[in-house]
């Protein structure tokens, strides 16, 4: 009679060991080559693709900083730095760095999207999985700092408190790509305040301030009171930040207004609207500008109209008109699809 396992033994997954034979991974060649095979055994052909795909172009970055004319390890003094491969510690400092950029993250905090925003990759599947059709609204990054607590905000009301700001009007039409306007579409909707900070950011926040959720019309029609947002820097005091400097490379936003609308049989659309004139606009730390965002604010100095748009202490405003068009679901589809198409042809023949 078989011995009971101690009641702390440890427990592997249940998988089984793989059904061929692996040589011993005795050369740095064969690594990577039974690693791929492993990836063979993902039952799930999606992920089965993008795991392949992910370790190869991985392995090949670790393989491929080595330079063919070494033939030992102690030539690397007489050598480029650039030759090198790399070194243990190197890939410590890396696996350091993404530790603390999760330690980083909190409920309020997201660190690791700053990480994928300011290396381009988050703007980079925007622009994969949102091609552009003609006469909708283009897409933009949804960046670190949206939450799912935004107040519900009636037409024309505010989503800043007082004080908050310079007074901004933001007015428009949520419609189809066919000009229909679309009634009852959901519109997420944040901003910085007057001092270039998220509500996010400032210590002991208590409730929801610069972010507001509200409905369009029977006509499509949007309206709400708004303060101009400001460029400011991406947080520079963790990991991403130190990045930002080691590379060489400023961490401003231009200002920007967020906004993600979705609408029953239409693309939900993540996208941003900003102010021209922004120092910072051809070289947002995060690439999500496109010049199709870029808009004008209009300088209202009418006392009375500021006060009848429900800014309390009236004085000037700026205007910002801009109708978001919405893409049907199929047609996004069919737009994906082309894209795809289109791409693979552009890849074949590169070759």
């Amino acid at each position: 009679m078989a011995a009971e396992a101690p009641v702390n033994a440890a427990v592997g997954n249940g998988v089984p060991p793989p059904p061929f034979e692996l040589p011993y991974p005795e050369k740095a060649e064969t690594i990577t080559s039974n690693v791929l095979k492993l990836a063979n055994l993902v039952p799930n052909e999606r992920f089965k693709f993008i795991t392949k795909n992910l370790l190869t172009h991985l392995h090949q970055f670790v393989s491929e900083t080595r330079c063919s004319s070494v033939s030992s390890y102690h030539q690397l003094a007489d050598i480029n730095p650039a030759c090198i491969s790399i070194t243990t510690e190197e890939w410590m400092t890396a696996i350091q760095f993404l530790t603390r950029t999760g330690q980083t993250c909190s409920p309020i905090r997201q660190e690791f999207i700053l990480f994928s925003d300011v290396l381009g990759v988050s703007a980079l599947v925007d622009a994969l999985n949102n091609p552009a059709v003609n006469g909708a609204t283009e897409s933009s990054v949804l960046g670190p700092f949206f939450t799912e607590d935004a107040p519900d905000v009636a037409e024309g009301g505010s989503i800043a408190s007082e004080g908050k700001g310079d007074y901004m009007y933001v007015e428009g039409r949520i419609l189809s790509t066919d000009g229909t306007p679309i009634p009852n579409a959901i519109i997420e909707t944040w901003e910085t305040d007057g001092h270039g900070n998220y509500d996010v950011q400032y210590a002991g926040r208590e409730k929801a301030d610069c972010r507001g959720r509200l409905r369009s019309g029977p006509d499509g029609k949007y309206t709400y009171r708004a303060v101009v947002p400001v460029a400011y820097p991406i947080p520079g005091d963790g990991p991403v930040g130190e990045l930002l400097v080691a590379l060489g490379r400023h961490n401003m936003r231009p200002n920007h207004l967020h906004l993600m609308v979705e609408a029953p049989g239409h693309q939900k659309l993540v996208t941003s609207l900003y102010p021209e004139g922004d120092e910072w606009l051809a070289s947002d730390a995060v690439f999500g500008v496109k010049k199709s965002l870029v808009v004008p604010l209009k300088e209202v100095n009418d006392d009375e109209e500021a006060k009848k748009r429900g800014f309390p202490k009236g004085g000037s405003f700026k205007l910002l008109t801009r109708d978001i068009v919405l893409v049907p679901t199929e047609e996004s589809k069919r737009a994906r699809e082309d894209f795809a198409v289109h791409r693979a042809k552009n890849a074949a023949a590169a070759l």
